[in-house]
């Protein structure tokens, strides 16, 4: 490993690893030290670019806690986050949901709801009656399948971005006998992921907007059954065609209907305009199971 250059130096590393016991390690870090060199040589920085970006890296990891992950906000606004759910969730059954980004406000273990509760704690908004069924890739209904959901506020705002005593606009339910899950809560809009941190930065420097069209995030979890992670957007939304994100599908955008004061399908009587939303998803098979 002595007198190593531009043009050597990248097989002398890759050589260092040849003795790595873990042979999908050594695969994932020889791969990463050729793609990095090569993007290396072809850019060629300066050692001021190469400092700036090691920083940008490092100003990164100090927005993560446990209330926000901006390395995930990075992969998904690079829309690495939708290649690697690409690469991993497909299915050829149109019975099968498809999968969007998690995103970076996911808490786990929200609180557990009852069916049709609402879930607008401490918030306002306009009322939103979202329901539905959960199926397997057969159309046959499942019941006890974990549905958690976390959504923005009117504002565009999450619970985690405000100071509220308690979660709100998140919860957890579970399907009954006959697959179905309902809830109660305010009608999203669309909102910037958050731009005060290095993403922020990044997407002001290159002319990106941050918005997102409005969505309620989904989560649904099964014994014998792959989790499922996606988003149901709002028909009609700006953003659809420019999602920060790059998430949306046309299979998980849908119509959240307006409705005058009255009935709601629920029974309950509404004396405010509503908007209502019902989407069923179907789950795939896993040969593992998942841990809930």
């Amino acid at each position: 490993m002595r007198n190593l250059n531009a043009q050597n130096i990248t097989d002398a590393v890759i050589e260092a690893f040849s003795k790595c016991p873990d042979e999908r390690l050594k695969t994932v870090l020889d791969s990463l030290v050729e793609h990095l060199h090569a993007f290396i040589r072809e850019v060629e920085p300066s050692e001021r670019e190469w400092t700036q970006a090691i920083d940008f890296l490092t100003r990164t990891g100090h927005m993560c806690d446990d209330q926000r992950q901006e390395f995930i906000l990075l992969s998904d606004t690079l829309g690495v986050t939708m290649l690697v759910d690409a690469i991993n969730h497909h299915s050829s059954n149109p019975k099968v949901s498809e999968s969007t980004v998690l995103g970076p406000f996911y808490v786990a273990d929200p609180p557990m709801v009852a069916q049709g509760e609402s879930i607008d704690w401490n918030v306002e908004g306009e009322p939103f009656y979202v329901e539905g069924k959960v199926h397997d890739e057969s159309g046959q209904p499942l019941a006890n399948v974990v549905v958690d959901v976390w959504q923005s506020d009117s504002e565009g705002f999450y619970d985690v971005q405000k100071e509220l005593e308690g979660a709100s606009l998140r919860a957890r339910f579970s399907t009954d006998a006959e697959g179905r899950y309902a809830f109660w809560t305010v009608t999203p809009s669309p909102y910037p992921i958050p731009t005060d941190g290095p993403v922020g930065k990044m997407l002001e420097a290159t002319g990106r907007h941050p918005y997102r069209p409005a969505h309620v995030h989904f989560m649904l979890m099964a014994e014998g059954f792959d989790t499922l992670v996606t988003q149901v957007f709002a028909e009609g939304d700006p953003y659809l065609d420019s999602d920060a994100v790059f998430g949306v599908k046309d299979s998980l955008v849908m119509d959240y209907t307006s409705l005058p004061p009255g009935p709601a399908p629920d029974g309950r009587s509404m004396n405010v305009p509503f908007r209502h939303l019902k989407y069923d998803f179907g789950l795939k098979s896993s040969s593992k199971a998942n841990t809930v």
